[in-house]
């Protein structure tokens, strides 16, 4: 099954999705940015363990967790035939997911208390949100609202290094955000998931009335996050010129959906150098 500590490092690599691993520690390179009032607050203990932590362990428990509870669902899946990893049951992997959520518990010694709850409703939201009880991958509008998850980390490094809780308008925005990107990132799973008899936002709403719903999520995060700052929403407009662009162009989503890291990747980077902006020139 495997050749070798090669072979079983590079499943677990390929597992936690390295395309996206930017999803969960880029908001805490943004969190930082805008939480710090000075240059010594950007790179201290904290902060790195944050950022390491997010970086690699975080997404071996978000989508380890979600493999374990999808094994059977995703046998039908062709988007684990070569950019993901189906899960094999092996013993290492599992415990290597299991480490991963352990070492999440040192998040919460790292932070101080003001990040706890947002700390808190990650893990909750992230093992919830593909296991039992509730699995709400399963359940319509629920696992597109779940995945607020993403923006948590963001949330805490900001509450941890400003010693305030982040506004409440980019929370909401960043919120919404993530419903419209989580939803759009189910169109390519639409007939695998209904195949395997899965219930999602967009199995109920099929591709046109999800794409509709995914703009509509966008169009609402820029405008909440331009409460915030007019510029903020100016830049979260690239999210809807972008889907607007890919349905005039007749572009497959299936394969729009494999552009989005680059276009996460500088969105987050301009945001955070906005931050740095302030920290230097304001």
């Amino acid at each position: 099954m495997f050749e070798g500590a090669p072979g079983r490092v590079h499943y677990l690599l390929t597992l936690s999705r390295p395309r996206f691993w930017l999803y969960l520690a880029g908001p805490v390179v943004v969190g930082v940015a805008f939480g710090a009032d000075a240059t010594s607050g950007l790179f201290t203990p904290l902060t790195v363990g944050l950022f390491a932590y997010f970086l690699l362990p975080a997404n071996v428990f978000l989508y380890g967790v979600n493999d374990v509870f999808d094994a059977d669902v995703d046998a039908e899946n062709p988007k684990k035939d070569d950019r993901e990893a189906r899960w094999r049951g092996d013993p290492v992997a599992g415990a290597a997911v299991a480490a991963a959520t352990l070492l999440g518990a040192g998040t919460f010694v790292l932070a101080p208390s003001l990040a706890w709850p947002y700390l808190a409703g990650f893990f909750l939201l992230g093992f919830q949100y593909s296991a039992p009880p509730f699995r709400f991958k399963t359940t319509p509008l629920a696992d597109s609202v779940s995945n607020g998850l993403y923006v948590l980390p963001g949330a805490a490094a900001y509450a941890a290094v400003a010693g305030a809780h982040p506004p409440i308008a980019a929370l909401t925005g960043a919120w919404l955000w993530t419903m419209g990107m989580h939803t759009f990132s189910a169109i390519p799973d639409i007939e695998p998931d209904r195949a395997a008899g899965i219930r999602t936002t967009a199995t109920v709403l099929g591709e046109r009335r999800t794409v509709a719903y995914c703009l509509a999520c966008w169009l609402a995060a820029a405008a909440v996050f331009a409460l915030v700052d007019v510029r903020f929403g100016l830049l979260l407009a690239a999210y809807p010129a972008m889907l607007l662009g890919v349905r005039v162009s007749g572009v497959d989503v299936d394969r729009a959906y494999w552009w989005f890291p680059v276009l996460n990747t500088a969105v987050g980077t301009i945001l955070t150098l906005g931050g740095l902006w302030r920290l230097l020139y304001a």
